[in-house]
């Protein structure tokens, strides 16, 4: 740095010291809240109540992206997104937040009818104070239990029915939740795997077409992915792919 540059630097530092001070003497006054969070003995039965509802509330938001991805069809479409993407083998394309991003909007598309019949049922009578909040949670998973019976196989049901050791059902409503929620997600796991399957055989043949051409010209150090990703994404386009496993998806939860 020149003498010049220097002269500058301490010119230009001085100037700001000697403004601050009068800067902050002209500046308004912000009020700054001050929050003070305590803990003390409840006094009356409401506040014991009160402290209750808020640590169940709590606890319900923190298990929230459980009870999405569990309880809804999210589980499917995100597995089955991926295999897609795998197959293809694109790497990174599309991005994990898009493919999320997909598999939310595809699970409310898919629930809006069971939340729908959730909300009418429990929320809305709980809010206007017409049914206990017992009641509002008993209509509310109502629904819910209705949409995982409907894509549960029997025998993963029968599974954790024996692993629980209790007493045989006699109808589905005897059925606890505990138990319907894993045979669920196993019943889920394995029909997405399934759809897996079948979307990767075309893209198998590919590979081995490719790499057989390419073994039979005796050009064995060009990778065969290279040469198959643009017949696969020319196929997958032809045949309107997005198109073809989403309306596959949708329809495999009716």
């Amino acid at each position: 740095m020149s003498k010049y540059q220097k002269n500058i630097v301490v010119i230009c530092t001085f100037f700001i010291l000697l403004i601050m001070p009068s800067m902050a003497s002209a500046a308004p006054l912000v009020p700054i809240p001050n929050i003070n969070i305590g803990v003390g003995a409840a006094t009356e039965p409401k506040d014991v109540a009160l402290s209750l509802q808020i640590l169940l509330t709590m606890t319900v938001l923190t298990l929230a992206p459980s009870i999405l991805i569990m309880m809804t069809s999210f589980t499917r479409i995100i597995v089955v997104l991926s295999f897609l993407r795998s197959a293809l083998a694109t790497q990174q394309m599309p991005p994990n937040q898009v493919l999320i991003g997909m598999a939310l909007f595809l699970t409310f598309f898919t629930m809006s009818p069971y939340l729908e019949q959730a909300n009418q049922n429990g929320l809305q009578p709980y809010l206007s104070g017409t049914i206990t909040q017992e009641v509002a949670m008993t209509e509310a998973i109502k629904p819910m239990r209705e949409f995982m019976f409907k894509q549960t196989r029997e025998n993963d049901l029968a599974l954790f029915v024996n692993l629980s050791e209790g007493s045989r059902p006699n109808s589905p409503e005897d059925v606890p939740t505990t138990t319907l929620i894993p045979s669920f997600i196993i019943s889920e796991l394995k029909t997405a795997f399934q759809i897996g399957f079948l979307i990767y055989i075309p893209f198998i043949v590919i590979d081995m077409v490719v790499a057989s051409t390419l073994m039979s010209m005796g050009m064995m150090m060009l990778p065969p992915v290279m040469i198959s990703l643009p017949f696969k994404l020319l196929l997958f386009i032809l045949v309107d792919g997005w198109h073809l496993i989403i309306f596959s998806l949708i329809h495999s939860f009716h």
